[in-house]
């Protein structure tokens, strides 16, 4: 039983950035962490709720995020797959990229895996190929794993914290719900 323990241990998370920027955006996000539930992924750990301005175009509405630290046997292909589902059926449209949304959900990081995989013509990439530049994820992220090591780079999470600027820094909030 022992010998369990430790390698039950040793069992990379699952991290997916969820966040809106358009309608209710609160009802948007936990909305979506109950349909996670229902296709049994497992929320083990949430963030606090940041405010950011929308990136990277800063004249659409500002964005509410939140990362959340999810246990599944799902395979990284199927989560995808599963995620775009649940962003369409909250209200999610085909727009041009980084325009706002209803829901959004990232992968930013699959039992610190590094692929790239195609997913019927779309690539899966993980960890999330910008997520080391944008704040609204970092800054939530170090909130649930303070040792979290970047999959690729092997860079530690304080040391990406580092590169932000001071806008960077003071662009991002955390939002008491």
């Amino acid at each position: 039983m022992t010998k369990l323990d430790i390698l039950e241990k040793q069992v990379k998370p699952i991290y997916l950035a969820i966040g809106s920027n358009l309608g209710n955006k609160l009802s948007n996000i936990e909305e979506a962490k109950n349909q996670l539930f229902i296709n049994n992924i497992t929320i083990t750990d949430i963030s606090n709720y940041y405010k950011s301005p929308s990136w990277p175009n800063t004249n659409f509405p500002e964005f509410l995020n939140i990362v959340v630290k999810v246990k599944t046997e799902i395979s990284l292909n199927n989560l995808f797959k599963i995620i775009k589902k649940i962003e369409k059926d909250i209200g999610r449209k085909n727009t041009p990229k980084n325009y706002p949304r209803v829901c959004d959900i990232d992968i930013i990081d699959f039992k610190g895996l590094n692929l790239k995989i195609d997913s019927d013509g779309k690539y899966i990439e993980t960890p999330h190929p910008r997520m080391q530049n944008r704040n609204f994820v970092i800054f939530p992220l170090f909130e649930l794993d303070k040792t979290w090591i970047h999959p690729r780079t092997k860079v530690k999470i304080n040391s990406i914290i580092n590169q932000f600027n001071n806008k960077d820094l003071s662009d991002i909030r955390i939002v008491k719900i």
